[in-house]
């Protein structure tokens, strides 16, 4: 209650005139049609429109009981409002003039009330406004009042809020407040409805009506038929007195359209007209708006716009007319003006209003008296500010100097004012906090201390919170999170407290908040939110409405709900039927909204394609077509595409392709048109950007895709970025870039000092960051390590590999194939110790891989390439062949010719051909009566072709041979290709064979 007028209390008091009737009807009984009413019909005399003359006049000034404005004590003015004797005197004079008063003593009265709300600075509280009415319950407007009369009582009483409702309400005060506003509401019909038109009908009353009536509604009163009625009688007297209204006329009913349509009026044809019809006077009165009408203007067009008014020449020019106006006034504008109109220029910019040097002079304009009004603002002020300002930057608006001195005055009164902030501000000024950040805007102590502030009232207010609030808070606290936010106790409260509630709200969602509130889940699952059960049953309750609201989602949330389901899915969300029915109904909108889809959102789509066949789903036609559709939009939209879209992009295309996707045409088109792209911003990749291009790459490079001068141009690029940036890889960055180098260079990558110095610089990071690599990361990288063979020094390789087998042994569950890439890369590095006479033996290795068969000794791998693998690791450690592999045999023209000339120089000699030896792979040549090899090197047995570097694989084949006693002499192709080459050769092959037989077990390969 306020206390400020003594005396006052919310019970009625009894009078002679109380609510028990004698004939048993309350007085609010008489004629008006508000539907709580009972009432009773006018007298026909009354329905009929009486002439201008037969209206009485009242004369002389208002009764003694009348309230002029004057500095008394507002308790003392209350308590002469409600004396009976001044109702007394107004039924008096009602009655005695019967159906010729003109309500010109009730609109005096009205004003008095009014003016003492303006002298007490507020409207009337509850306990004021309950004992008013109980005294109005015979204040009853009739259709014989004047235009004046009604248009000042209904303007008075509003002013002074004795329409406003309070909760909780009194029955009787209630229907005594409706049939009071039904009568007002009736008489003001039936003047605007005259034929011919009431002559008395102005322009100052009809805008003081539309004001009042937008009051109302603003203040909570509903829009009941019959005031919806009134609002339409009165439309066609705006227009046809549009050339009467002054300036604040203007500003005042624009304001009060715009308050009505955005408080549910409908927008019928006779508003439209009326908004036509005032906006070039805004134009040519553009001149006269005081600061608070330029504000309210500029608000209200808004507003319109808001609701679905059409952007026309008409809007535009009033709009460009206002803004020079803001800067010749920026002086002058309260708080609240400022607070506006910086909100009203956010939304200008971001219902596409293009960015005019006039409306950037606006706001850079205003700018300074933010800080200098800052100890001024209050709480809705505050968040208005700031939410325009994170609307204002997130549509481009540079991060000026004059920017973030207004953020950071604001700052400190979000702290000061915190417990003033309703559930609404609370939502926006985190969501706006957020959206600068998100914008680039340092998350300085005084932005930290904020949100630190603000959190604990999300908890406190999670019940008061609208569905577009909960999105907004969640989305807001995942951007924060995202952008290095500190996961505090109070955060993880808060979103404890909100989860519940989107189950709770989950029916009252629009499609934009379904898709934010996902792609939330999805951000803090990635960001470390553990998925518990809160969590789960969000994320359940939300599948079903994508769904059903499949049809309404734009294209940009089309885009993030499948971003989203692909990260849930990524981070262990089960591939539900709500989550299959929800990316099924999804995929087709993709193909209808192909031409709408921004850069972003076609790499993001693309992503969430790979990653989601990647996890399980298949390539259904849908998903087929949906692909389909996309790739070109990829070559159309190069230019315009981020380094992590590119990155992304690669990736994605690379993943579809190893997952079974057939490289069309359309795909090696869009992938052709990004590789320039990587070389034009290789440094502005971070490290993810770096190690997934290099990955994709090398994916795409095995799955076919030629090593275009592009392609190697692309790889070029990256591999001196991973030597800038050789410190910020994490573990998995750095098995998946030493896999891609391996792969490259095993589909023929050349060699190249950037190569060489991009493997020497992660090498060191693998010892440093042993323990912290996963399965895959290390079967990845000890095969990557095999692979490379002589690129990597000996004893480089042998400490990495030291370093991570032991990991082995200690985990038992790796997967087979990462098993038996972990063999594989063993042996090839017992294989190198073995080729280095001055290598110390490691039997701590051989001990590794004896256990590693030994896991796979149940298993029959349908791979030839794995069958390979374990017969070469059975003949190592002198162990029965688990498999038995039969080997293709293919037989170059060099070797043939070799072997012909070798055959010519000793026609005695025995040769056989690729003869498979201990189930290792075949041979080129055996001489059998000589147990010697001769292996023909071609390109592919180097790393990078060089004829210097031999690979893994040649050096595993080669120390496997010799274990097995045989004697290998290695011949580079290059040097074979005529009979002089090959002579020095054969010479050597001579005297090798005309030397009695020795262990050649250990020793070095010859090489040319």
């Amino acid at each position: 209650m306020d206390k400020s007028s003594a005396g006052i209390s919310g019970q009625y008091t009894r009078s002679n005139n109380s609510y028990n009737q004698p004939n048993g009807l309350a007085p609010s009984s008489r004629r008006g049609r508000y539907r709580h009413a009972t009432v009773r019909p006018w007298d026909n005399h009354h329905r009929t429109a009486p002439g201008r003359n037969e209206f009485y006049h009242s004369s002389g000034t208002p009764s003694s009981q009348h309230l002029q404005c004057r500095s008394v004590n507002p308790a003392q003015d209350f308590n002469a409002l409600i004396k009976q004797e001044i109702m007394d005197d107004l039924l008096s004079k009602s009655d005695h003039f019967g159906h010729r008063y003109n309500g010109k003593n009730h609109s005096q009265f009205a004003c008095s009330i009014k003016e003492y709300t303006s002298a007490a600075k507020r409207p009337l509280n509850r306990a004021e406004q309950s004992q008013l009415i109980r005294m109005l319950q015979n204040f009853t407007p009739t259709r014989s009042w004047n235009w004046r009369s009604l248009t000042t009582t209904l303007h008075s009483l509003t002013t002074a809020g004795v329409f406003t409702p309070h909760y909780p309400m009194d029955e009787r005060v209630k229907l005594t407040q409706a049939h009071l506003l039904s009568t007002l509401l009736d008489a003001i019909i039936f003047n605007c409805c005259q034929k011919p038109q009431a002559r008395n009908i102005d322009a100052r009353g009809i805008a003081n009506l539309l004001w009042a009536m937008a009051k109302l509604v603003d203040n909570g009163q509903k829009q009941t038929p019959e005031f919806n009625e009134a609002v339409v009688a009165l439309l066609p007297h705006v227009s046809a007195k549009k050339d009467q209204f002054k300036a604040q006329g203007i500003a005042n009913l624009l304001w009060a359209m715009a308050k009505l349509v955005d408080n549910g009026l409908e927008r019928a044809p006779e508003l439209k007209e009326t908004v036509a019809a005032l906006l070039p006077h805004v134009n040519a009165q553009k001149a006269n708006f005081k600061p608070q009408e330029i504000a309210n203007l500029l608000w209200a067009i808004v507003k319109l716009v808001d609701n679905g008014q059409e952007r026309t020449p008409g809007l535009k020019e009033a709009v460009t007319a206002l803004l020079p106006q803001v800067n010749a006034q920026k002086a002058n504008f309260k708080t609240q003006g400022i607070s506006n109109l910086l909100w009203t220029m956010a939304k200008l910019v971001d219902n596409t209003e293009e960015r005019t040097p006039g409306l950037n002079e606006a706001m850079a304009a205003l700018l300074p008296y933010v800080n200098a009004q800052k100890a001024n603002l209050n709480p809705q002020e505050i968040t208005s500010l700031l939410w325009a300002m994170a609307k204002l930057v997130d549509n481009g608006l540079e991060q000026t100097p004059g920017l973030k001195e207004a953020v950071a005055a604001l700052l400190p009164y979000v702290n000061a004012q915190i417990n003033q902030f309703n559930a609404q501000g609370i939502a926006n000024l985190l969501w706006a906090m957020a959206k600068l950040v998100d914008n680039g805007l340092e998350q300085t102590p005084g932005l930290k201390e904020a949100v630190a502030a603000l959190l604990p009232y999300v908890n406190a207010k999670k019940t008061k919170f609208k569905p577009q609030g909960i999105a907004n808070l969640l989305w807001a606290i995942a951007k924060l999170v995202d952008n290095g936010q500190e996961r505090t106790p109070g955060l993880k409260e808060a979103v404890t407290a909100l989860l519940p509630q989107v189950n709770a709200q989950k029916a009252n969602f629009n499609p934009q908040a379904i898709s934010n509130l996902l792609w939330t889940m999805a951000k803090l699952v990635d960001n470390g939110q553990e998925r518990t059960p809160g969590l789960k049953e969000a994320v359940i309750a939300l599948l079903p409405q994508v769904n059903a609201q499949k049809a309404n989602f734009n294209p940009q949330a089309i885009s993030n709900l499948l971003w989203t389901m692909a990260k849930l899915v990524d981070n262990g969300q089960e591939h539900t039927p709500d989550l299959k029915e929800a990316v099924a109904a999804l995929l087709p909108h993709v193909n209808a909204q192909k031409a709408h889809f921004k850069p972003q959102e076609i790499s993001n789509l693309l992503w969430a394609m790979a990653k989601l066949e990647d996890k399980g789903q298949k390539q259904t036609p849908v998903l087929k077509e949906a692909l389909a559709a996309l790739l070109p939009r990829v070559n159309t939209q190069k230019a315009h595409y981020k380094p992590q879209a590119i990155s992304n992009l690669l990736w994605a295309m690379a993943k579809l392709v190893d997952n079974g996707l057939e490289p069309t045409p359309e795909f090696k088109e869009s992938v052709a048109a990004l590789l320039p792209s990587v070389n034009a911003q290789k440094d502005q990749f971070n490290a993810q950007d770096i190690a997934n291009l290099l990955w994709a790459m090398a994916k795409l490079v095995d799955n076919g895709y030629g090593q275009t001068p592009k392609c190697n141009e692309a790889v070029a690029a990256l591999l001196t970025c991973v030597i800038v940036q050789k410190a910020n890889f994490n573990p998995q960055e750095i098995a998946n870039l030493l896999w891609a180098m391996a792969k490259l260079v095993d589909n023929g990558q050349e060699q190249s000092p950037g190569l060489n110095e991009a493997v020497a610089a992660l090498l060191p990071r693998v010892s440093a960051q042993k323990d912290q690599f996963n399965t895959q990361g290390i079967a990845n990288l000890l095969w990557a390590t095999a692979k490379l063979g002589e690129l990597v020094e000996l004893n480089q390789a042998t400490s990495s590999f030291e370093s991570l087998v032991y990991r082995i042994s200690a985990n038992l569950q790796f997967s087979q194939q990462e098993i038996l890439m972990s063999l594989w890369g063993v042996m090839v590095c017992c294989a190198r110790l073995a080729l280095d006479s001055n290598a110390n033996k490691n039997n701590l290795l051989e001990k590794h891989m004896d256990d590693l068969l030994t896991r796979l000794e149940n298993t029959s791998p349908d791979n030839e390439e794995d069958q390979s693998i374990m017969s070469m690791a059975a003949s190592w450690l002198g162990r029965a062949c688990p498999v038995i592999r039969h080997y293709q045999t293919t037989i170059s023209k060099t070797q043939v010719d070799f072997r012909d000339q070798l055959q010519l120089s000793i026609p005695s000699l025995k040769i056989e051909e690729e003869k498979s030896l201990n189930s290792l792979p075949p041979v080129d040549l055996l001489l059998p009566d000589h147990n010697m090899v001769i292996e023909v090197q071609g390109p592919s047995h180097y790393v990078g072709g060089d004829f210097k570097t031999r690979n893994g694989s040649t050096l595993l084949k080669i120390a496997l041979l010799q274990k097995a006693g045989f004697e290998v002499i290695e011949i580079p192709t290059k040097q074979l290709l005529n009979n002089d080459l090959m002579k020095p050769y054969i010479d050597k092959i001579k005297i090798r064979v005309s030397t009695p037989p020795q262990d050649h077990s250990s020793e070095s390969p010859k090489r040319g």
